[in-house]
This record gives C-alpha cells, structure tokens and sequence, in this order.
C-alpha cells in the first residue's frame, strides 16, 4: 500500500527555517553543497512515510502519532507526523534533533 505524504504549513515552514540555517552554516563553513545535502536525506527518508509510516516510532498516546528519525551527519532530524487514513500521512513539524522540541 502506498501512503500520499503531505505537510502542513508549519512543517513548510520548518523546511524553510532548516534551509536558510543550513545556507548559513554552508557559506560559514565554505561546504556549499550541505543544504543540498541535508534536503535530499530528508527528501529520502520521507518515502519511508510512502510505504511504512507504521515502522516509525509512537511520539504520544496516540498510536497513529508518529516520529521519523532522519539521519544526517553527526544528528539530523525528526519529523512529527500523523497517520490520517490508510492512505494518508500529514507531516505536522520538522526540527533538528539537537533542537528542544516542536513548536
């Protein structure tokens, strides 16, 4: 079965947020490729949503509240989803590991 993943606004605007800082570390590090880098781990894991979000680990009480754990170098990042249907995932956040919490 294949899931259709979709985002919220909030998760585009991490995705945003998460890009203007890795375009910042890029240029202070002189690691131009890095946003590059980083988009497309995110890009990939997230077909793990397409075909097995049931493999991700439960964030809360809910059982169909999800987290994906994206590696990336030393850390990467976590995305907040929600199974919605038996067809559908909507990713609710996105934040780097070594941030606090969702918003």
């Amino acid at each position: 079965m294949t899931y259709t993943v979709s985002l919220t606004y909030e998760a585009i605007e991490d995705l945003q947020r998460l890009e203007s800082f890795l375009i910042d570390m890029a240029l202070e590090r002189g690691d131009l490729d890095l946003p590059v880098r980083a988009l497309a781990a995110i890009r990939r894991e997230f077909g793990i949503l397409e075909s097995n979000p049931f493999t991700c680990r439960i964030a809360a009480d809910d059982r169909l509240e999800r987290e994906l754990v994206i590696p990336f170098g030393a850390a990467g990042y976590v995305a907040l989803f929600h199974i919605v249907s038996d067809r559908e995932v909507v990713v609710s956040a996105i934040r780097h590991q070594r941030e606090d919490d969702y918003h």
